[in-house]
């Protein structure tokens, strides 16, 4: 059978097929979280080649950060009750988030509807965490808003 461009294409295409998942969970993403108290997705992969991650979280939402705002924070699964009681005795001048809380591997900025805040963060401390959590620290979201952070090869 002759190669036409078409043939070609396809072939090219097959082969690029495997290596779609390692894309897909490369070193960086993007959450989005909605006015309904919801981050879109409930896992985060972050492949452990990664020496840094780049995270990005968009508020889809409409409402203000007052009313409906939205961070992301990943902590140790064993360590999420406490940071979370923790932000809310930090309060919204503290944008929900204890000031130097080394149980905090990552965290955004406070969101309000319509806003978006991207991070950069070095992975050694999610290599040694174990069970992890990403969480949002607004009063009374953490219970609805969570998901895993896995690492995968």
């Amino acid at each position: 059978m002759p190669k036409t461009p078409v043939r070609s294409l396809l072939c090219a295409l097959a082969l690029a097929l495997p290596a779609a998942p390692a894309l897909a969970a490369g070193c960086e993403a993007t959450v989005n979280s909605t006015d309904s108290m919801r981050f879109e997705t409930d896992k985060l992969e972050i492949s452990r080649s990664c020496t840094s991650f780049k995270l990005t979280l968009k508020h889809t939402g409409k409402l203000p950060k007052a009313a409906m705002g939205h961070n992301l924070v990943i902590v140790r699964t064993s360590d999420l009750d406490a940071v979370a009681k923790d932000a809310i005795a930090a309060g919204a001048a503290g944008g929900y988030l204890k000031s130097g809380d080394d149980r905090v591997l990552a965290a955004t900025k406070l969101l309000g509807g319509g806003e978006s805040d991207t991070i950069t963060f070095d992975t050694k401390a999610l290599l040694a965490a174990g069970d992890m959590t990403f969480i949002c620290t607004f009063p009374g979201h953490s219970s609805l808003m969570k998901g895993k952070v896995v690492l995968v090869n």
